[in-house]
């Protein structure tokens, strides 16, 4: 599967900004943005975008058959992944789909399934705060450059796009 980036200045969430591309009849890509207004979260909770953070959502048609928590549980494990090989520290997953560095969210993912056409598709957000990160009354944050200041928002795009890639094959 290829997927081709779409790439904007702002967007209201990229969540969606990919509803849109699909309603376009764009089957499938990765929106990224280099800041976000009204960025989401788990459960209706919004997740704060901060500018030099990463924004993005993969989106492509997948079986209807596909079980949506096996799904998410993969997502987790690619993100997890390439945050493994980038930071010297222990990626921990916060159940269903946070990850942390020494229990400080690092990572947030947001799945969304649409139908459209009568095709199934799924949406995957990530916010990945790579510069800098919010101060949240719930929990501490932290963010992939204060372990590692070697990552821009282009490597991490690259590498997320290169594993989601290789990982799913079309299959509408």
């Amino acid at each position: 599967m290829k997927l081709k980036i779409y790439s904007y200045k702002g967007v209201k969430s990229t969540n969606d900004t990919a509803i849109r591309l699909i309603k376009k009849k764009i089957k499938q890509g990765i929106v990224i943005s280099d800041i976000q207004t009204n960025g989401k979260g788990q459960r209706g909770k919004k997740w704060i975008s901060k500018k030099g953070n990463l924004f993005i959502s993969i989106f492509f048609p997948i079986s209807k058959r596909l079980n949506l928590k096996k799904t998410t549980l993969i997502n987790v494990k690619i993100i997890k992944n390439i945050l493994t090989n980038i930071i010297p520290h222990k990626i921990n997953l916060k159940p269903p789909n946070d990850l942390e560095i020494m229990n400080k969210k690092v990572c947030g993912i947001l799945q969304e399934i649409i139908y459209k056409n009568e095709i199934k598709f799924l949406i995957i957000g990530v916010g990945i705060n790579i510069n800098s990160s919010p101060t949240l009354k719930e929990y501490e944050t932290t963010y992939i450059n204060k372990y590692n200041n070697k990552i821009n928002i282009s490597k991490m795009v690259h590498f997320i796009k290169n594993k989601f890639e290789n990982k799913y094959s079309y299959n509408a």
